[in-house]
């Protein structure tokens, strides 16, 4: 039996309180699933280490995929500034951590996002939380690139926007073919990057240490 508590965290018996929300709904439906799960792998959800697993788990998925509650659009849209700058701008090294929808399995690494303005500019943390709001699903590194390409296109119209994703997938590395080592790289270009000398002077800034 899973027992969802008030909405208050474990910790809060030993000495600090965690408030984040969660939908206690869903939360006790997916703890549910969650012990059933731990049940058919052939473990005892009811022993002491595994007591509060389903919830902690059905938690931990409702934050990890909390980017469907987020509308990458509007996130530009609340800091656009009319600016005549009209050369390259690059948000690079921009963690993302997602999961690959074929197995629920995280991948992860770093987005570089450059777009050139035309007219109006973007706040930068704004690019960081458009990446964010669609790696905080269920995805394939494919689809991700592209979305986030064609939200910033699509909502600053400018002269061009490019991004290029690396990561690692736990979904090679943990299970299947096994391989550690193994990097993913992905790649989507509009307007002006898809010119060679524009697009290759943004794939030699992000690969440059300037600081």
């Amino acid at each position: 039996m899973v027992i969802v508590n008030n909405g208050f965290d474990e910790e809060e018996e030993r000495g600090y309180r965690k408030i984040e929300g969660f939908n206690k709904e869903a939360t006790a439906s997916m703890a549910e699933n969650y012990y059933n799960v731990i049940r058919e792998l052939g473990e005892d959800p009811d022993r002491e280490g595994l007591q509060n697993t389903p919830v902690r788990v059905a938690r931990a998925m409702q934050f990890l995929t909390h980017g469907y509650h987020l509308k990458p659009e509007e996130i530009i849209k609340s800091a656009m500034f009319k600016e005549e700058y009209k050369q390259m701008v690059i948000v690079k090294d921009i963690e993302i951590y997602s999961l690959c929808e074929h197995h629920l399995l995280p991948f992860f690494g770093k987005a570089h996002v450059a777009y050139i303005p035309d007219g109006y500019i973007t706040g930068l943390s704004k690019i960081a939380r458009v990446v964010e709001a669609f790696s905080r699903r269920l995805q394939v590194q494919e689809r991700l690139t592209t979305q986030i390409r064609d939200c910033i296109h699509n909502t600053l119209n400018p002269l061009g926007v490019a991004v290029v994703i690396e990561a690692s997938h736990m979904c090679m590395q943990m299970r299947g073919i096994q391989k550690q080592n193994s990097v993913t790289t992905t790649s989507a270009f509009t307007g002006i990057f898809l010119q060679n000398p524009t697009r290759e002077e943004f794939i030699h800034l992000i690969g440059t240490k300037l600081h």
